[in-house]
């Protein structure tokens, strides 16, 4: 389908909104799934309530209904392609979406789209912006000016503290051009009192918890960098036969580190102890199953996600002490920071976390649902970007 055709068909059913609203297009790889994905369909939500239009370019995927059921717009392009040839081809087409839905600013969230947008935006002389949502592995000068490409909105956003001194560090830009806006959990669905007993009972049967077994969850996809292996390590040497560990998270076709991580069980003989759930789509309930949550992850987290939704669940958390989790984590109070890849620091944190009172259990779920609440909710997100796009609409 070419992609006029496409942008025809998914425009085909959008809701009818006022063509003179302004409109700002998102623009990102896939909306399949992921917080880069969840976030753009916020942002869309958002727009729309506030009587903007949204509107949003892709290659499709699972998610992309969610932008016309929040009354948004979405276009289907090849902008997942990292094709010098595609990439060039997509600065037309994006440019003639420019020009189709009359939009005043373009927003990209990543970066082979981005090289593609900005062009299209310079043609068509509408504001361009991005979102720097990680560090970006730049290994060689060649990987350093591509992922440029970020740093050269009239304003970058940041999704932490984090990335927003990665940014002026390694890129030279100046702070000026940078908002902080950390990622935002949506707290009426991660919410204690939003879950029903009936939902726990239901998930964990389906992972055959036992009523008395203490729960220690890693929730994030089967790649080396989460660290999974490195809790299984922990595991190994907080040497307690009653916990049960669940490495909770889609393998997404990495059927080769999953098989190391299991023969890892398999030599340490934690079959009984240490489980690979596989995805779970009710991720409230099982924050809820959790003593403890855990994002081992061996490279900085960006935001980190995690910690941040199961804080606000009211879970102690320990996390990696680099990167986004310095801030969505308070040290000594609403969980533990370890260094990246300590197994026996770990081990020791975990100890802490299963022999709390519960009376100190509560006091660290009100603290975490506390700082979530004021720190790293939806709607300041949706609100702060909002205000980035309305810096930007003057110069339209």
């Amino acid at each position: 389908m070419a992609p006029a055709e496409a942008e025809n068909q998914t425009s085909h059913n959008a809701p009818a909104v006022n063509a003179e609203a302004p409109a700002v297009l998102q623009i990102l790889p896939t909306l399949q799934t992921g917080g880069v994905e969840r976030g753009t369909v916020d942002i869309a939500a958002a727009l729309t309530a506030a009587g903007w239009r949204a509107i949003v370019a892709s290659a499709g995927g699972a998610m992309a209904h969610e932008i016309q059921r929040v009354g948004g717009t979405h276009v289907t392009l090849p902008v997942d392609s990292k094709n010098p040839l595609i990439m060039r081809k997509n600065i037309n087409a994006i440019a003639n979406v420019i020009r189709t839905h009359n939009v005043g600013i373009v927003h990209a969230r990543s970066r082979a789209p981005a090289w593609s947008a900005r062009s299209a935006a310079q043609k068509c002389d509408v504001p361009f912006m991005t979102t720097f949502h990680g560090t970006y592995n730049f290994s060689n000068p060649a990987k350093k000016a591509y992922n440029a490409i970020m740093t050269k909105g009239e304003r970058i956003i940041a999704i932490s503290e984090f990335i927003g001194r990665h940014i002026e560090e390694n890129y030279g830009v100046s702070r000026e051009k940078i908002r902080v806006i950390p990622r935002g959990v949506d707290t009426e669905s991660f919410n204690p009192d939003a879950v029903s007993a009936e939902r726990m009972i239901q998930l964990s049967n389906a992972w055959r918890l036992p009523d008395d077994a203490p729960v220690v969850m890693l929730p994030g996809r089967l790649t080396r960098w989460k660290g999974q292996s490195v809790l299984i390590e922990a595991a190994r040497r907080l040497a307690r036969d009653n916990v049960r560990v669940l490495l909770v998270g889609d393998d997404q076709g990495r059927t080769g580190y999953r098989e190391e991580l299991e023969a890892q069980i398999g030599r340490i003989g934690a079959e009984g102890i240490i489980h690979l759930t596989g995805p779970c789509r009710d991720m409230p309930a099982a924050y809820m199953l959790a003593d403890v949550v855990i994002s081992a992850s061996t490279d900085p987290e960006a935001f980190g996600r995690v910690a941040a939704e199961a804080h606000a669940m009211g879970r102690p958390v320990i996390a990696s002490d680099h990167g986004g989790a310095r801030e969505t984590v308070i040290a000594g109070e609403t969980g533990w920071l370890v260094p990246p890849g300590d197994s026996d620091a770990l081990a020791q944190a975990l100890r802490t976390a299963l022999t709390m009172t519960t009376e100190e259990r509560d006091t660290v779920a009100r603290r975490a649902i506390a700082h979530v609440r004021e720190h790293f909710t939806k709607p300041q997100m949706c609100a702060s970007t909002l205000a980035v796009y309305e810096e930007l609409l003057p110069r339209k």
